[in-house]
């Protein structure tokens, strides 16, 4: 038991490595591919990668399930969900750095909350609240000094702002649909024809021949992001299957510190390539505000049981001495 928690440890903080540094691959990429074409290459690579390791396996989902209306339209919503999450993140890196990008991110698992409750009838716990007002105070901490911009013209930060708080708002549509396909279809069933319908969707939209114009560096950064939407979903997972939900999502929640400290190093060991976040002290304290408040939504719940247990069991333990 120890052991598979272990693995679960290693598979889920490979999830937060691999997304951390994704949107600061994806940014190199960007200064040459509009978003629905990068987009479009990462799908593309994650669905042959996925489909490969799925018919080796002989594990390729039943499309016969999809005859019934119901689980073709939940299908298409997830798939509506992904799509609009990958694109509108793409988007926002356009005008924000890596790190405000994923930071914005973490409203993913509070929109999260909100809909299983409105949604799927599930009961909402207080620590998920306090947690929730954690993250929400550390993002105003983070854009302590953009505030006034954000909030009074449209420049292009505000516009990447938009975007940000947007994709993490369609995931939502996507993890609801997802939660209910699990009751049929394992995992990386569902993200083979999730990454397979997105990639037939943006086929209009990308521009192909956009790759030839990629330098090598920006090149590798793509097969990375591709490799990297493989890797980090798998790894979440069999984090899942190996580990108990709550802290693979408290894990997961350190994306974005990771993608602050990425940057930091990246760009001091390459600054022509790497920009240095624009961040002052209170900037930094609230991104590592933000990730504790969503660390507190998926774990509050179980540190606060286990506080109470070793109350109760305190005074049992002193009358015996």
């Amino acid at each position: 038991m120890k052991q598979q928690a272990g693995i679960g440890i290693l598979l889920a903080l490979t999830t937060a490595i691999c997304w951390g540094a994704l949107p600061i691959a994806m940014k190199q990429v960007l200064t040459v591919m509009e978003p629905p074409t990068v987009v479009f290459y990462r799908f593309l690579m994650a669905s042959l990668g996925l489909g490969c390791i799925l018919a080796i396996r002989g594990k390729l989902p039943p499309l016969a399930l999809f005859r019934k209306p119901r689980w073709l339209g939940l299908l298409a919503i997830a798939t509506g969900g992904l799509f609009g999450n990958f694109l509108l993140f793409s988007s926002s890196l356009q005008y924000l750095s890596p790190t405000a990008s994923q930071v914005i991110g973490q409203l993913s698992p509070v929109g999260m909350m909100v809909a299983s409750v409105v949604v799927l009838k599930e009961k909402m716990r207080g620590t998920q609240v306090i947690g929730a007002i954690m993250l929400l105070c550390g993002l105003v901490m983070f854009f302590n000094t953009s505030l006034i911009e954000i909030f009074t013209r449209l420049t292009d930060y505000t516009l990447g702002v938009i975007f940000g708080v947007l994709a993490a708002t369609v995931w939502v549509t996507y993890g609801v649909a997802q939660k209910v396909l699990l009751r049929r279809l394992a995992s990386q069933q569902i993200l083979f024809l999730l990454y397979t319908l997105c990639t037939l969707a943006l086929f209009p939209l990308a521009q192909l021949d956009k790759i030839f114009q990629l330098s090598n560096w920006q090149l590798a950064c793509l097969v990375f992001c591709g490799l990297n939407t493989l890797v980090g979903y798998g790894a979440l997972a069999e984090a899942m299957a190996r580990w108990q939900a709550a802290q693979v999502s408290a894990v997961i929640t350190l994306t974005p510190l990771f993608t602050l400290l990425f940057s930091d190093l990246l760009a001091l060991a390459w600054p022509d390539f790497f920009a240095m976040p624009l961040l002052n002290l209170v900037g930094y304290s609230g991104a590592f505000v933000v990730v504790a408040g969503a660390m507190y939504s998926a774990i509050g719940h179980r540190l606060w049981g286990r506080w109470r247990k070793t109350e109760a069991v305190l005074p049992v333990q002193r009358s015996g001495e």
